[in-house]
């Protein structure tokens, strides 16, 4: 369900918590701990950097490039293939246009690219696949709470940019 760049920053993200409680445990009296401590922190300092970069779509610390947040989500999510197809469901499929004009894809894409990772797979489990908020909190490992608070979030981040 995430896309390409929601998984890297994810890793990173853990790959980093992981350096930093590393980072902790180390004695600063010890001359050696000292060293490793220092190369741990440069590490997590890097995966920042690529996190940063994930995240917003251009290298930190300069003003050139993408200005556009979310970037990579933002063309990952334009091309998935969100909408399930209902032609079989239709009685007189010729007479009703099933596609979604450049425009509505990009609004959705935009939309959809304002979510958090948790509040999009949450919204697209929920709203598009029909699973109940029960099923979805047992598949994400959250509680049923956690995922209608998510769902609340993404519904109000739609209401807010279609009402």
């Amino acid at each position: 369900m995430p896309n390409w760049a929601d998984q890297l920053i994810q890793e990173y993200s853990d790959g980093k918590r992981q350096l930093l409680k590393a980072s902790k445990n180390l004695d600063k009296k010890n001359p050696v701990e000292r060293e490793y401590r220092t190369m741990i922190n440069s590490m997590a300092e890097d995966m920042d950097f690529v996190i940063e970069w994930l995240e917003t779509g251009r290298q930190p610390g300069t003003y050139r490039g993408v200005d556009k947040r979310s970037v990579y989500q933002i063309r990952s999510l334009e091309n998935m293939d969100l909408i399930p197809d209902i032609t079989e469901q239709l009685d007189d499929v010729h007479e009703k246009k099933l596609m979604m004009t450049r425009e509505e894809k990009v609004i959705l894409s935009d939309i959809l690219s304002s979510f958090s990772l948790r509040e999009r797979q949450c919204y697209i489990l929920h709203t598009v696949h029909g699973l109940s908020m029960q099923r979805i909190a047992d598949e994400l490992c959250l509680s049923k709470a956690t995922v209608q608070m998510y769902i609340s979030r993404a519904r109000e981040k739609v209401e807010k940019r279609v009402g």
